[in-house]
């Protein structure tokens, strides 16, 4: 935060810390405020990032001390991302390198409710400490990262790291800018400015990897959900010589908001794309071979059919080729999922997207009720075929319905579980609510394991058919 040269004194603050006088510091237009926090004199400045988080300690056991410790948690590892090893020291909150300071803590506590914060030390004026006796310890010095660096570094940088490191240590969700702290952002002259985590940043693929797969994909006139819905493990996928295959075109009859696929009326199924599909797996020697599809109201069966030709086509043509389907609702037609699971693959997937409050928004043409429904008939059909589900989050849902969720999929049969991060793919498309920090992500993955699924996979870039095996 860059504000005026500024000195505040906590409750337990000493007026002869403040070692430069009124004259000078007039002169110098230093701003000095008695504050109701704890601590003693603090100097802030340009050059610093200031953070005050605003907490009901009701929810964090009404414990000053331990908000004050994890606030220390935050910047040690925040520095250990830069290279910096930070410590702490008994008795004096703040962060120190070596026998230096270089973060401030200062907590006031009204009803519960906490004011003020943390100064950490990014880049400023290390002189300008010299006003004062920083923290009221008479010899302390302090320093900053870039002087720990020796070099430049910005304020932005250092800030996002702390946002993560934040999000991971009180297991919180980065929430996008409401409409009305945009307006008073923008009342202020100020702008809100769009905050993606690094832990969403994939590798590039290697040099013709893409390239590659494209031409083995064109030959047989195949589409991959991996292009279609801007999958960001794409890369990954292909390099392992792997993909999800989407069959009965590239144009959905349905209009989700989440998804980028094509919409509109699609051409009727290609009569050739079973072999197509059979011949490429068998050139590419997969072990397991995905298989989707839009979504085909316009078909009576909604594409069975075409799914019962693929599998069988593979059977054919490369008999060890385990088989995984990840298919639409269907409609709802039980004849139709019959002709499906009549071909026995080892895994049948149906997604249930997200929770049920949010289908209006998210999926409007699909139903909560009836893609448990699709699950459970699977297994009540034959129950050795593995069920699996996906789950996306970061679309507003509530810890909790994501529990419930998993609470349904379990009482539905499912076996198999994926819960990745919403992506907006398009300004058209929803926006993202919220970023999961992986922290949180693995908390769900252990919750779903206990909740009895087989396995699961959970993360932020984590897709349907990621790293997906019979």
């Amino acid at each position: 935060m860059n504000t005026p040269p500024t000195i505040t004194l906590g409750k337990a603050s000493c007026s002869d810390h403040i070692l430069a006088d009124e004259e000078w510091l007039a002169v110098h237009e230093f701003q000095v405020f008695q504050i109701e926090r704890g601590g003693e004199v603090t100097y802030h400045g340009p050059g610093q990032l200031v953070g005050y988080p605003i907490l009901d300690l009701k929810a964090y056991q009404r414990d000053v001390h331990l908000l004050v410790y994890n606030l220390e948690e935050v910047l040690v590892r925040t520095l250990d991302v830069f290279g910096i090893k930070g410590s702490r020291r008994d008795g004096f909150p703040g962060v120190w390198v070596g026998e230096k300071k270089i973060a401030s803590i200062g907590i006031g506590v009204s009803h519960w409710v906490t004011i003020h914060g943390f100064a950490l030390n990014v880049n400023p004026d290390l002189s300008q400490f010299k006003t004062i006796v920083p923290c009221g310890l008479p010899g302390v010095q302090m320093t900053s990262l870039a002087k720990e660096l020796n070099r430049s570094i910005s304020i932005s940088e250092v800030k996002d790291r702390v946002i993560e490191e934040m999000c991971a240590l009180f297991q919180w969700e980065i929430r996008s800018v409401s409409q009305e702290v945009e307006l008073l952002l923008t009342a202020d002259g100020l702008e809100a400015k769009a905050f993606r985590p690094s832990w969403l940043t994939v590798q590039a693929p290697a040099a013709g990897v893409m390239e590659e797969m494209a031409g083995v994909l064109a030959k047989g006139r195949l589409h991959t959900v991996c292009e279609g819905a801007c999958c960001p493990n794409a890369g990954e996928c292909f390099a392992l010589g792997t993909a999800s295959f989407m069959i009965l075109g590239d144009v959905c009859t349905r209009g989700c908001r989440f998804c980028a696929v094509s919409k509109g009326i699609p051409c009727p199924p290609d009569s050739a794309e079973a072999e197509a599909v059979a011949e490429t797996v068998k050139t590419l020697n997969l072990k397991h071979a995905v298989i989707t599809s839009v979504t085909r109201d316009d078909l009576p069966d909604g594409g069975a059919e075409e799914f019962a030709r693929v599998v069988t086509a593979l059977r054919d043509k490369t008999p060890h080729t385990s088989i995984e389907l990840l298919i639409p609702d269907l409609a709802g037609s039980v004849q139709a999922l019959e002709r499906i699971v009549a071909v026995r693959p080892e895994v049948i997937g149906h997604n249930i997207e997200t929770v049920p409050h949010l289908y209006p928004q998210v999926q409007p043409g699909a139903n909560y009720e009836r893609s448990l429904k699709v699950l459970a008939d699977v297994k009540r059909l034959d129950p050795a075929i593995k069920t699996k589900s996906g789950l996306m989050v970061g679309l507003g849902e509530k810890t909790q319905e994501v529990c419930r969720v998993m609470e349904d999929l379990r009482k539905a049969g499912c076996d198999y579980l994926t819960i990745g991060q919403y992506l907006q793919p398009t300004p058209k498309h929803l926006p993202v609510m919220g970023y999961i920090p992986p922290k949180m992500f693995a908390w769900y993955r252990e919750k779903a394991l206990d909740s009895g699924f087989e396995r699961v996979e959970c993360g932020p870039l984590v897709r349907s058919s990621y790293h997906a095996q019979p």
